[in-house]
């Protein structure tokens, strides 16, 4: 009951007029104490456990996408530790929850001096709610430092789940959701996000990234690069709002469709795996340096082309399981140290 209220109390993406809100707020006081206590009594649960520290999923675009047990938190917690106050409460308005507990920043830049704070008041009993801007935290956001330090020292941890952009884009996506992985965000530069992507070319998971819009061509070059034009992936954009897009296609389709058609919003990838033909030959089998010496010899004698262009070819052939590359000043002494007959 308390979850259909809630919908009700938002019934789209964008929220409602600041009279219609109002109006829906001044309604839900009269009831929900009394709907959350059913909902407690019925499901012989706790929705806001005591002593506990609780990571909480916030909508990632859709307000009515958010839980009944999100909304007695909200309104039950001892301590709110929110990325954003001014977004916590903006939600809390438009769900028609009042925040009763105190609530403080919780960031990247304060978490780890924050946590001991917060624990020491859950080890007095208190519940502390983790919250972030979308989705749950932990998950490119603020909240690992504290569920780390609960554990050494003890203290329960939960977890109220919802929605989440990575399952959303790898359920839409139309791949393989058996294996998968989660990437993260994509390396801002060019050089790193080439040695990022280079590391993943045998991967035969399912592969999920985030990206910005201001980095999205150039990634999606990248992706080409390194997979080729028909490695299948989905680009998911603006994911349970409005104007939710899912592309889908080969790398070489969907970078085309980026140019001629920049997407907007927030962007979630979803890459195929490799198939084991593709694994197979992509799989570094590790070479030690007097063995790309060697190799480097044989190419440079078989093509009859200089040995550092043949130590280029060979060590480009041949990368870490980093995806980084083998040094090749040190293969080129090898290769000296061969001819000369010292190794």
């Amino acid at each position: 009951m308390v979850q259909m209220h809630v919908v009700d109390v938002v019934r789209n993406t964008g929220g409602m007029e600041t009279e219609d809100m109002q109006s829906a707020q001044e309604g839900v006081p009269a009831h929900v104490d009394e709907l959350l206590q059913q909902l407690d009594h019925s499901r012989g649960t706790t929705l806001v456990p005591p002593g506990t520290v609780i990571l909480a999923a916030t909508p990632i675009g859709n307000t009515a996408d958010a839980s009944a047990r999100l909304f007695a938190l909200l309104e039950r917690a001892d301590i709110v530790a929110a990325e954003d106050t001014r977004r916590l409460y903006d939600l809390a308005n438009r769900l028609g929850a009042h925040v009763s507990g105190k609530v403080i920043a919780y960031h990247d830049h304060n978490e780890r001096n924050k946590a001991d704070g917060l624990l020491d008041e859950v080890a007095q009993g208190a519940s502390v709610l983790v919250v972030s801007d979308a989705g749950m935290p932990t998950i490119n956001d603020p909240g690992l430092a504290i569920v780390r330090r609960a554990i050494e020292r003890g203290i329960p941890v939960t977890c109220a789940p919802g929605p989440s952009a990575v399952l959303d884009a790898l359920a839409l996506s139309g791949l393989p959701t058996d294996r998968f992985c989660y990437e993260g965000f994509l390396p801002r530069k060019h050089a790193e996000r080439m040695q990022r992507l280079r590391a993943l070319r045998a991967e035969q998971r399912t592969m999920v990234f985030y990206e910005t819009l201001h980095r999205i061509a150039d990634s999606m070059d990248d992706l080409l690069a390194v997979f080729g034009p028909g490695r299948p992936m989905a680009l998911c954009r603006e994911l349970t709002k409005d104007y939710e897009e899912i592309r889908r296609g080969g790398i070489g389709k969907i970078r085309q469709s980026v140019i001629d058609d920049p997407p907007r919003g927030e962007l979630v990838l979803v890459i195929g795996g490799a198939d084991n033909e593709t694994a197979a030959r992509e799989d570094p089998n590790v070479l030690g340096v007097d063995e790309l010496a060697v190799l480097s010899m044989k190419r440079s004698q078989s093509q009859g082309a200089r040995i550092k262009d043949s130590i280029a070819q060979i060590v480009a052939e041949h990368p870490l399981p980093d995806g980084s590359f083998a040094n090749r000043k040190e293969i080129y002494a090898a290769v000296l140290a061969l001819r000369d007959g010292t190794r």
